[in-house]
């Protein structure tokens, strides 16, 4: 497993950790349940601890990268840069999911409002990690970048 392989092995769990975060804290507030809510708080401190995987094996997989005949280095710097503010997001996130984890469990008169910032915040870091994954996919995968030209398939090829 080189470098590039790693990476894409690690970086697909921040972005869906967050995704899962969002959608099972949206669930315990609805659902009024604290333990759900714990379970949310914890996916989202489980994303920033990946985050730095992803982003950390980011540079070896450049490295990989670069030696492929091909591959846009103007993508490669757009990932990058898209990475490093979800990274930054992420980890603020997680490290506010533990504030609001230990001010859930003490039952802290403001943890209710914590809750809710958390939530907010995991939903813009949910907008960063669609331009970070997306913006990695475009680095090898042409047919989702927006210039993507189509081609129409001939009658024989139906199958």
């Amino acid at each position: 497993m080189n470098n590039a392989h790693f990476h894409l092995v690690v970086n697909h769990l921040p972005i869906v950790g967050l995704l899962i975060g969002i959608l099972t804290l949206i669930a315990g507030l609805l659902l009024r349940q604290r333990e759900v809510k714990l379970t949310a708080l914890s996916v989202f401190i489980f994303s920033a601890i990946t985050s730095i995987v992803a982003f950390y094996t980011g540079e070896g997989a450049e490295e990989v990268m670069e030696n492929i005949s091909g591959i846009s280095e103007t993508l490669i710097h757009t990932h990058e840069e898209y990475a490093e503010s979800f990274f930054t997001f992420t980890l603020i996130l997680g490290s506010l999911s533990l504030v609001g984890f230990i001010a859930e469990i003490k039952n802290f008169k403001y943890s209710k409002h914590l809750i809710y910032l958390i939530l907010l915040l995991a939903m813009a870091d949910g907008v960063l990690a669609k331009y970070v994954g997306t913006s990695g996919g475009e680095i090898r995968h042409t047919e989702i970048r927006d210039n993507a030209k189509m081609i129409p398939l001939d009658e024989d090829d139906h199958d």
